[in-house]
């Protein structure tokens, strides 16, 4: 269908996260397809079990403009395959994706970038779990909360304090994970996160703050702190250009969890600064703690391998990592 006005927005939020100018997304002179909008919730494909992460009304809700919707742009492939947007997510979910043959008994959390305005689904969502249940690790998509294309949305989404919504999401989905280990055949003990962009800020987050929201059932009785993490080009945790400091509100201690770390120097949406602060405050810290700087590749490759850009063979370095932490049989 043709690009409308109420589209535009979370398009130029995929270009820009890809690293297209916001003018080029709409370039009338690109003769590929317009992306194609689906009317309705975005699901995982038959298998996989999607269940909603709260019990009622989320907390601390934010309206949205619409119904909750996805779109693919052809127009803007990453490693020739185009990128899917998930929008309006009013209603957060989370979707379980089982081990595929051995089960080492870890989980990894993950969280989609997307600028907190939209969820790249595939690119930093589906495309991971692909690659974790290969490996004998559950995966658990999180669908968290972003208002897509509503700009008067823009007071109520983001990082925390900025807003919750984000991080309540983020936190539930650990604490829905452990409370359900048993059952989903996960050790409680062996339960990780990941995230890209935004995602990377809730990686942090997760990482270092206690629960944010009041307990909702018996489910919130569990930890809310992951046992890893994995955080691809983070955002947000590099807040004053004047000086070279970690953001205050993402409070390191040495009861961090240990924490892998990817991001390229010429990243042109996140400052590489944001991955630097977070990794010495965690050698600070006495935190067990790895990172990769690579000069080139940009912002926005997920798992989509490129020969032209050595960081998109991150999954081979955190598959390594995973196990010198004792997450994954050797």
């Amino acid at each position: 269908m043709p690009i409308n006005h109420k589209l535009r927005l979370g398009l130029s939020v995929i270009a820009l996260a890809v690293g297209i100018p916001a003018s080029a997304a709409d370039s009338p002179t690109t003769a590929k397809p317009d992306p194609v909008m689906h009317a309705y919730p975005w699901a995982p494909s038959p298998g996989h079990t999607q269940i909603a992460l709260w019990p009622g009304a989320a907390p601390d809700p934010m309206p949205v403009s619409g119904p909750e919707f996805w779109l693919r742009d052809p127009k803007k492939p990453i490693a020739g395959r185009p990128v899917t947007a998930v929008e309006r997510v009013s209603q957060p979910t989370l979707t379980l994706y089982r081990p595929k043959g051995r089960n080492t008994g870890a989980a990894v959390v993950v969280y989609p970038g997307g600028g907190f305005w939209i969820l790249a689904i595939d690119l930093e969502g589906t495309d991971v779990c692909d690659w974790l249940t290969v490996k004998g690790v559950a995966c658990i998509l999180v669908k968290y909360r972003v208002p897509g294309d509503d700009e008067r949305q823009e007071s109520r989404t983001g990082p925390y304090p900025h807003s919750k919504v984000a991080l309540e999401d983020a936190q539930r989905a650990i604490a829905l994970t452990r409370f359900h280990a048993k059952d989903w055949g996960i050790d409680p003990h062996k339960i990780g996160v990941a995230g890209f962009s935004a995602g990377g800020y809730l990686v942090a987050a997760t990482s270092t703050l206690p629960r944010i929201y009041k307990a909702v059932d018996a489910i919130d009785r569990t930890s809310v702190r992951p046992d890893f993490g994995i955080a691809l080009y983070p955002g947000h945790l590099w807040t004053d250009e004047g000086k070279f400091a970690l953001d205050p509100g993402v409070p390191v201690t040495k009861d961090t969890p240990p924490t892998f770390i990817v991001q390229n120097e010429d990243d042109p949406v996140d400052n590489i600064n944001n991955s630097l602060v977070y990794y010495l405050a965690l050698r600070k810290a006495g935190v067990s703690a790895e990172i990769h700087i690579f000069p080139k590749g940009g912002h926005a490759f997920g798992l989509r391998h490129d020969p032209a850009k050595p960081a998109s063979d991150w999954p081979l370095l955190a598959e390594r990592w995973l196990r010198t932490i004792g997450m994954i049989g050797r």
